[in-house]
């Protein structure tokens, strides 16, 4: 694992003290993975939200709207927010 050092002034110091007491964080550098973890989560869902843009900005004509195309796309949706769930979980 590799060692980052940071300064803050005083006053963001003891923003993340105060978060470090109400959020159950064991120590700063617990406080601070959560952070970086939750801006990976944000452009992960970023890059999601652009790639499916994109897709229905380019086309997407050629597939048919069936029943069926609903069914898989619906299964398809369920088992990525499971996944997704599952590893909220493990942080």
């Amino acid at each position: 694992m590799a060692t980052v050092t940071i300064s803050l002034p005083d006053s963001l110091r003891s923003f993340v003290e105060r978060q470090m007491e109400t959020g159950g964080y064991g120590n700063v550098s617990e406080y601070f993975r959560s952070l970086i973890r939750e801006a990976q989560r944000k452009e992960e869902d970023s890059s999601l939200e652009a790639a499916l843009l994109e897709g229905l900005r380019t086309g997407g004509e050629d597939i048919p709207l069936t029943p069926a195309f609903w069914k898989d796309l619906r299964s398809e949706a369920v088992a990525i927010a499971k996944k997704h769930k599952a590893g909220k979980k493990r942080q």
